[in-house]
């Protein structure tokens, strides 16, 4: 089990004999020195970046609650529909990477006001659609440029203002996506309601113009980002004596799994509950409820990761992930819906987080926008996938049968690569132990 750090030791560390330059390295503290204070503004970040997730993640939320009145629209099927979010999804992932570079070399500042306006933009297209390839193209912009500058970069910029808990830190900051991920869905439905599905789209561009732009100004880098171009040695961490990209080889490729599992409920739960032939007020509800157990499984997610290393809080997310989510077609009463709802956006929240917090611990500073694009890269290539097989094996089936539980069998294999990965740490670590004792280390 990974504990707290051993004193003077930086997380990320690269054993020797890795391919990383020196130029990763970030000074240690001096023995007998006072440990340094985080910065206070970066609290102001951790709020920023709460507030810029919640508009972002409600868009990415609200598409199952678009999907049926533009189906009934246009005729679409529930699958084609559906390939607007895996659109959205797969943009991301392709842009996530080399904005995390881009993040890197330059800092984050105004990469974050360039997707804001993205997604401003994006909005406002999908309020004027009229084909199917305008559906895909507005939410591909608003994936390639606003969600992926976010999920990276944006989050990498946070992680690195805390040495003292990250996890805590980060979890408040990705608890916004969960809640926004709840309540712009409900309002947007509540709009459509009102108005119709093209003024929801408008009102949400106008809103988040006015929201987003001057929390955008507030985005500053840590000062970490200078200290990462620092040559001087560092003390290395035990925990992850493994190549920094190894690392992350194991931790993408059991995201995309992971993603996989929890895309096809967050995409899929609001017409699931409606099909039944309850209210579409209602069944928004439950994403509401789902999502707000979200933010307090981040924030717990992000503790247990301070407290019990982040690849195990992983792993048990993981596991309550991938059981609970195969009952979603099974449970008829709505109370029972409400209580599985709490339980599942709890385990999945606390495995967003723990992907998070594995990337910003486990890799070094000067890797950050990398490591997390990366991570969230290759995550919306499992939601995308997610989102849009939901859709299809409903096509096929009549019903959601089969979508989740293939979404509880991808849950399953996310937690064998995850055992699979905490095996090659101990075999790492005990041939490091080896080898000292060998000579004498």
């Amino acid at each position: 089990m990974e504990g707290p750090l051993p004193k003077g030791i930086i997380p990320g560390g690269i054993v020797p004999g890795g391919p990383e330059p020196d130029t990763s390295l970030v000074p240690t503290p001096e023995p007998h020195s006072e440990p340094e204070k985080d910065p206070a503004y970066g609290w102001v970040m951790v709020w920023v970046c709460f507030l810029l997730g919640a508009l972002a993640f409600g868009i990415l939320g609200s598409v199952g609650v678009f999907l049926k009145p533009l189906v009934a629209e246009f005729g679409w099927s529930r699958g084609e529909t559906s390939f607007g979010y895996s659109m959205l999804a797969f943009s991301s992932a392709i842009m996530g990477v080399a904005w995390g570079y881009v993040a890197d070399r330059y800092g984050t500042e105004r990469l974050i006001m360039a997707g804001v306006f993205a997604m401003v933009i994006s909005l406002l297209g999908l309020s004027h659609l009229t084909e199917l390839w305008h559906f895909y193209a507005a939410y591909f912009l608003f994936g390639a440029v606003a969600f992926s500058t976010f999920m990276g970069p944006l989050f990498g910029n946070v992680g690195h203002w805390f040495k003292r808990n990250p996890g805590m830190a980060m979890g408040i900051a990705a608890a916004g996506g969960a809640l926004g991920q709840g309540v712009i869905p409900f309002i947007v439905r509540l709009l459509i309601t009102e108005y119709d599905w093209r003024t929801a789209y408008f009102i949400l561009a106008v809103t988040y113009l006015i929201l987003a732009v001057p929390l955008a100004h507030l985005v500053r880098d840590p000062p970490s980002r200078k200290l990462a171009q620092s040559n001087a040695p560092v003390q290395l961490d035990p925990r992850y004596p493994l190549r920094s990209t190894e690392i992350m080889a194991w931790i993408c490729i059991a995201v995309v799994f992971c993603c996989i599992c929890m895309a096809v409920p967050i995409v899929h739960i609001v017409p699931l509950i409606s099909d039944r032939g309850v209210s579409p007020e209602t069944a928004a509800s439950v994403l509401l409820v789902l999502m707000l157990a979200g933010v307090f499984g981040r924030i717990a997610g992000g503790k247990f990761a301070d407290k019990l290393g982040p690849l195990p809080t992983f792993m048990l997310a993981s596991a309550g992930q991938a059981i609970l989510v195969v009952w979603f077609p099974h449970v008829e009463s709505m109370a029972g819906v409400y209580v599985l709802a709490v339980a599942f956006g709890f385990c999945y929240s606390a495995d967003m987080i723990s992907i998070l917090t594995c990337m910003r611990l486990m890799t070094p500073v000067h890797m950050a926008g990398r490591a997390l694009g990366l991570g969230a890269a290759f995550g919306m290539v499992g939601m995308g996938l997610g989102g849009y097989l939901g859709g299809v094996l409903f096509d096929l089936q009549g019903n959601y049968d089969w979508a989740f539980t293939t979404a509880g069998l991808a849950g399953g294999v996310n937690f064998l690569i995850l055992i699979g990965l905490t095996l090659r740490l101990k075999m790492a670590r005990r041939s490091m132990a080896q080898t000292q004792t060998t000579t004498g280390g």
